[in-house]
């Protein structure tokens, strides 16, 4: 398949099962919301070694939080029995400090629910609140008040849909995938909890030539400098450079979504070789996403 002068590979990614929860945040001015924000999705770019998988799925207008301010949803992925911690330690650590910022549930609906119990902070001197409907606690800080709630939803999802960004050099390379993230920024659903969006230095499971233990080594199939050097090599011929771009979100249509939008404004750019994808052969996601079907 050729899409604006870029070949499309016939492949397919390979997503898998997770949890999530979103969590919206608000505060006084859109900036102090947003930096609250940024801290609490940090250290969140892989399961590998990060406690969880964390993003900014968009940002909020002050009709659509519940105590009328602007905000920002963040998405929280994990396995469902450590959700709670994870959700607990980035608002108290993260959201609690920041100037102004409050923290509710961006899942009021789900059915799997859990206690934060935020309101121990106050040591006996929090007091009960409602904001927007919401049962909420007040908090005296030294600022005044932290106000929020400390009931969270988290609902099943999916994580790991991903597509990889091949060009000639590193620049064209990350021209075409610089593009795709503008265009995947703020669609609802989704994260790319990555810096920036982007990987550089996609993995696979274990390692292929070290005796020790490792949870994950370099892709090395998709290394172009070691295209000469391997005899199973996925890299294309002429490219210099690859990117990729990993997706979580809250359903398959909106990983979907997502990943087409991507792609699409990828090959506009006019710098991109190849579309391809990162999977294990499907024999570990649950979930496989055929790039052809995907751009029909």
């Amino acid at each position: 398949m050729e899409i604006n002068g870029t070949r499309v590979l016939d492949t397919f990614a390979e997503a898998f099962p997770t949890w999530i929860s979103r969590v919206i945040i608000t505060g006084d001015t859109a900036e102090w919301a947003y930096r609250a924000a940024v801290e609490a999705t940090g250290f969140a770019t892989s399961k590998i070694f990060c406690p969880c998988e964390a993003g900014i799925e968009r940002a909020l207008g002050p009709h659509e939080t519940p105590d009328g301010r602007a905000g920002f949803a963040i998405l929280i992925c994990a396995e469902k029995k450590l959700m709670k911690s994870n959700v607990a330690a980035r608002i108290s650590q993260c959201v609690l400090p920041t100037p102004t910022a409050s923290a509710f549930d961006g899942f009021p609906d789900a059915e799997a629910r859990f206690y934060t119990r935020m309101h121990y902070f106050g040591d006996t001197y929090e007091e009960r609140c409602v904001v927007g409907g919401r049962k909420c606690w007040k908090i005296p800080v030294m600022e005044g008040e932290y106000v929020g709630e400390e009931r969270f939803g988290t609902v099943k999802g999916i994580a790991g849909g991903n597509f990889l960004v091949m060009g000639k050099d590193r620049e064209a390379a990350l021209a075409g995938v610089e593009a795709a993230i503008e265009k995947i920024s703020g669609m609802q659903g989704v994260i790319t909890s990555f810096p920036g969006g982007i990987v550089r230095s996609g993995s696979k499971v274990g390692c292929k030539n070290y005796r020790f233990p490792m949870p994950a080594s370099t892709s090395h199939r998709w290394c172009p400098t070691l295209k000469d050097r391997i005899g199973d090599s996925l890299v294309p011929d002429g490219v210099g450079s690859v990117y990729e771009i990993v997706l979580n979100g809250v359903d398959e249509a909106a990983v979907k979504a997502a990943l087409r939008a991507g792609i699409l404004a990828a090959t506009e750019t006019g710098t991109v070789m190849y579309i391809g994808a990162s999977n294990f052969d499907g024999k570990l996601g649950q979930h496989r996403i055929n790039l052809h079907d995907l751009l029909r």
